[in-house]
């Protein structure tokens, strides 16, 4: 039987790891070339981001009207009164997608806390909400 493998000649008279060194050197070299182009690219690129557009000294100021809150006790309040999840959908306006329902929650509450009153929302039929929030400046 033949064998298909051809022989393995040096003709070079280079040693097996001066043969790996010269396939390496070219991946080093590129290696090298790619982290002068990121640095280079990471100190042309340094602008800082554009600062925000101030808050209006003048102005209304008050905090923006939601549909229900959730405070810090975890409580889910519509125009200041307490509800619970049976209650949750005769208090609310019906759903609107052109207007969705605005919930805003007390800046310590949890995800957790968040999700189960987004899942009783989804129930009621809300498909689409606003989250409050406040800056921090």
């Amino acid at each position: 039987m033949p064998s298909f493998i051809p022989p393995f000649r040096n003709d070079s008279g280079k040693t097996l790891m001066d043969k790996v060194e010269d396939g390496i050197l070219p991946l080093i070299n590129l290696v090298f070339l790619l982290l002068l182009f990121f640095i280079a690219v990471g100190h042309l690129s340094d602008d800082p981001l554009p600062p925000l557009p101030a808050t209006p000294a003048e102005g209304d100021t008050s905090a923006p009207a939601a549909d229900i809150v959730i405070d810090e006790n975890n409580r889910w309040l519509i125009n200041q009164q307490i509800v619970n999840a049976d209650q949750l959908a005769q208090k609310l306006p019906a759903p609107d997608d052109a207007k969705p329902l605005r919930v805003a929650a007390y800046a310590d509450i949890s995800m957790e806390e968040l999700e189960s009153l987004f899942r009783e929302l989804e129930k009621a039929g809300y498909d689409k909400l606003s989250l409050l929030t406040e800056p921090t400046l």
